[in-house]
C-alpha cells in the first residue's frame, strides 16, 4: 500500500493526469488502459481491499463496460460521473471534475472551482 486509502480507478494515463493536477491530498489513481482482464482484476480486488474505490471512467460504451464490471467486482467503490456532453475524462473541463471529486469528499485545489478553467493538460 503507499501510504493512502483513497483510489480512483480510471481509463487512461491523461484522465490520470489530468486528475493529479486538481487533488491535494495523497490518492492512488489507477489507470485501467481501457480494459481490464479477469486475472487483473482479481489482482484489483486483493489489493484495494478495505480501502476506499471510487470509479471515474468516461461516459461511452467502452466506460460503461468497466463500470459494470467494477460495480460486480466492487460493491462498495464509489461511482463518479462525467456528464455526456464531455465523455472522456481528459475531455471534462477542470472546474466540473474539480466539483465531481469535492463531492466525493477528496480535498482538491480550490483554484480549480474558483476560475473557470476549461485548458486541457
Amino acid at each position: 500500500m503507499n501510504g493512502t486509502d483513497k483510489v480512483i480507478i480510471v481509463e487512461g494515463t491523461s484522465d490520470k493526469r489530468k486528475i493529479q493536477a486538481i487533488i491535494k491530498e495523497p490518492v492512488e489513481i489507477i489507470c485501467t488502459n481501457g480494459t481490464i482482464g479477469l486475472s487483473k482484476m482479481d489482482d484489483l480486488v486483493d489489493r484495494l481491499y478495505g480501502r476506499d474505490v471510487y470509479i471515474l471512467v468516461d461516459a461511452d460504451t467502452a466506460g460503461e463496460k468497466l463500470r459494470k464490471m467494477f460495480k460486480r467486482e466492487f460493491p462498495e467503490a464509489r461511482h463518479l460521473y462525467v456528464d455526456r456532453a464531455f465523455t472522456e475524462v481528459e475531455n471534462t473541463p477542470f472546474r466540473y471534475l474539480a466539483a465531481i471529486l469535492l463531492s466525493a469528499g477528496i480535498d482538491i485545489d480550490t483554484k480549480y472551482i474558483e476560475k473557470d478553467d476549461e485548458s486541457g493538460i
